[in-house]
């Protein structure tokens, strides 16, 4: 399968990000006093790997090379890649396809029904690029604004980047949005190509500093489940236990569910929120970006 010159540029841009974060020592090379560039050498890392150091540049150029699986198993040995990310390296080495049309992503009636029948727990049902394709009202109180704008559909990953409001609610905004930031790039790769990803990341790039200075780490992860402390607009800081469930048929688009044990707030979370919104009520109005 023939690769796109995008896809294979970001081919070169993920394995030069991966041989920069080794180290030789951490391959079992000898350091040398002086090195102009950070982590490995492309001809360290092709000796490491088995193969000729020249085909290599070649590959991180973005030339129109084909690699086999048996090389990219080598060089995800070497680079001590995850599952995740060898996954990510095969995509863009051409194991997927290069280009996909831009259609509206289908949810039936019944599968859109699903996060209503989980209230009073906040749920919503997010497509590949993060669109909110269905949401109870509980997600709508606990993610505010998430739902507002009425000219495009909601965005979860607009809404975490670009409106204030994400930054209040998520209690450890920088770790919880590059997470998400890692799953995006991870999705992003597996439709090389297709504008609405396109038209997303560049959205993120222009309004948010932190997308411009992570987008360029190539950091992959996939989707999952965990803890996040949310602030609830009605009961301060609340730990919340959150489950991602792939959809039979579709299993790109996910349902998020949010649950904790109904505990009470710690006084520690009180003050920290009272704090805040004495904060909040202290800065001068300005304009919003909305959600999406």
């Amino acid at each position: 399968m023939q690769r796109q010159p995008e896809q294979r540029r970001e081919l070169g841009a993920f394995l030069r990000s991966r041989r920069e974060r080794l180290t030789p020592d951490e391959v079992g090379l000898p350091s040398t006093a002086r090195r102009r560039t950070p982590g490995l050498r492309r001809e360290e890392l092709a000796l490491l790997a088995g193969i000729s150091a020249t085909w290599y540049t070649y590959l991180e150029q973005g030339r129109d090379i084909r690699a086999s699986d048996q090389v990219l198993d080598a060089l995800a040995r070497v680079l001590r890649l995850d599952a995740y990310e060898r996954g990510h390296l095969h995509r863009l080495a051409g194991h997927a396809p290069a280009a996909e049309a831009e259609e509206p992503e289908p949810l039936a009636a019944e599968v859109a029904a699903v996060p209503l029948l989980l209230q009073p727990h906040p749920a919503y049902i997010i497509g590949g690029t993060y669109d909110v394709l269905s949401c109870n009202p509980a997600a709508d109180e606990l993610f505010p604004n998430l739902t507002a704008a009425a000219d495009r559909p909601a965005n979860f990953a607009r809404w975490v980047f670009l409106d204030p409001a994400a930054r209040d609610v998520l209690v450890d905004w920088e770790p919880d949005a590059r997470g998400l930031l890692a799953r995006l790039r991870t999705l992003a790769g597996r439709h090389p190509g297709n504008p609405r990803y396109t038209r997303l990341i560049d959205e993120l790039k222009e309004g948010s500093p932190e997308v411009r200075a992570w987008w360029p780490r190539y950091d992959v992860q996939d989707r999952h489940g965990g803890r996040k402390r949310l602030r609830h607009p009605r009961r301060g800081t609340v730990d919340f236990a959150y489950t991602a469930f792939h959809l039979a048929g579709q299993p790109e688009q996910t349902l998020v569910i949010y649950s904790d044990d109904g505990a009470a707030p710690s006084r520690e979370g009180d003050e920290a929120d009272a704090a805040r919104t004495r904060r909040r009520s202290a800065r001068p109005y300005g304009r919003r970006r909305g959600a999406g």
